[in-house]
């Protein structure tokens, strides 16, 4: 058999091109993508066209209007991150922005680093690291920070969990058997239910709380600062279409984006540290250190290597010519998937010095961890802090070492992965 991907893609029936792309991209993606960047870097398959070098990655998301997040459309509820540079997701984003004040996240570390040290203090030295750690971890965040209070955390966990799956992995792209896609369909639909419900209670009683808070003109009742509480607390003018439903939606989007991500990054960094000993003891070494820096170079590098996702997905709204004036220019037709492959991109050496090469400390603006342009992540300066530290704190456990590998029971997340270390 031929060594080349794209002779075997050629020879391979029309029903049979993109089930074996998709196989490399899932099994093989590093060889795979690199083949394309060199070969192809526009693949046009029958469902999806695959765009791999770094410049053209970045072309397709900074063009908001050509190539839309429509696939998003029918999985969001009116969420700003469903709309492409309209009113409604400028006005929000920015006033959800501005709620997430950067100047908090020096506290939301501290915060990170006490709930995690609680939780690995607990364990005894040992731990199923991804549902008692990875996902408990944001869930609490999203509790104390977010303040999305009386709710259990395993209900946050799963409200968040269905919401990212049905999403971002139940797309035709993704081949998944149809019995399943209905069922995580039904699934999302469910929780999105009891999410909504939850959310409207909640800031029913906030908002009598924050109303209670003001009549009294003193300290006598004071409520915690949290992101929801200062969205209640604050007035909007009007012209601004900011009411209580638009905040309701952005609270439930707060929960949606933290924990899911979160959690497979931190699961998938640290099975990359523990594959490879050199970075795992330059990460404890980097650990011990009050300054950060050194480590969170070394955290992102890892996630270059192992991101939470390969590519991001957009659809054309028009016919458009990709990498145009290049031997390789490619037209795109309206309705089109396209994958703006990020894990390729990052790998690119016309961006990338070296690429194959673990090297801390990149250029932190070449890399596609929290997504680019106008969708790029909402909360990516709390997942910058909370990341990081999530894993520094594991790293900071005498003699820490992985049992095996992550156990993703044949889903798209992290679902099991135990570790252990010395607790004398």
């Amino acid at each position: 058999m031929s060594t080349s991907y794209l002779e075997r893609y050629d020879a391979a029936p029309d029903t049979e091109k993109f089930p074996l792309v998709r196989r490399w991209m899932d099994t093989e993606p590093l060889p795979f993508f690199k083949e394309l960047r060199e070969k192809r870097p526009i693949l046009v398959t029958p469902d999806c066209t695959l765009v791999t070098r770094f410049d053209d990655v970045r072309e397709i998301l900074k063009m908001y209007k050509v190539f839309t997040v429509k696939p998003y459309v029918p999985k969001m509820d009116n969420y700003l991150m469903a709309h492409d540079d309209d009113a409604l997701h400028t006005r929000e984003k920015s006033l959800m922005q501005f709620m997430l004040n950067r100047d908090d996240l020096p506290k939301v570390r501290n915060m990170v680093a006490d709930i995690a040290r609680g939780i690995l203090g607990k364990a005894n030295g040992q731990i199923e690291i991804v549902n008692s750690f990875c996902r408990m971890v944001p869930a609490t965040l999203v509790q104390d920070y977010f303040g999305l209070t009386g709710a259990n955390r395993e209900d946050l966990i799963e409200w968040s969990y269905w919401n990212q799956y049905d999403t971002f992995h139940n797309h035709p792209f993704d081949l998944v058997p149809p019995e399943l896609s209905q069922r995580i369909i039904d699934r999302h639909n469910e929780t999105s239910k009891k999410l909504g419900e939850y959310i409207t209670m909640l800031i029913a009683k906030r908002f009598l709380a924050v109303k209670a808070e003001k009549l009294t003109f003193s300290t006598i009742i004071r409520l915690r600062d949290d992101i929801v509480t200062r969205m209640l607390r604050t007035s909007f003018a009007k012209e601004l279409d900011f009411d209580i439903k638009r905040l309701g939606v952005n609270a439930g989007g707060l929960l949606i984006g933290a924990i899911e991500t979160t959690s497979q990054a931190v699961a998938q960094i640290l099975q990359y540290l523990f594959q490879h000993p050199q970075w795992l003891e330059a990460a404890k070494t980097a650990a011990q250190k009050e300054d950060t820096a050194d480590f969170d170079g070394i955290v992102w590098e890892a996630l270059r290597f192992s991101p939470i996702t390969p590519y991001l997905f957009r659809t054309t709204a028009s016919d458009y010519t990709a990498a145009k004036g290049t031997n390789y220019e490619t037209v795109l037709r309206t309705g089109t998937y396209v994958l703006p492959v990020t894990l390729s991109a990052m790998f690119d050496e016309r961006a990338f010095e070296s690429p194959d090469e673990f090297i801390p400390q990149r250029n932190w603006y070449n890399y596609f961890h929290f997504g680019f342009g106008n969708h790029e992540c909402l909360g990516r300066y709390v997942g910058m802090v909370m990341i990081p530290e999530m894993v520094r704190q594991v790293l900071l456990q005498k003699n820490i070492e992985a049992k095996g590998n992550i156990d993703y029971k044949a889903g798209p997340f992290p679902e099991a992965y135990q570790l252990s270390w010395t607790t004398q």
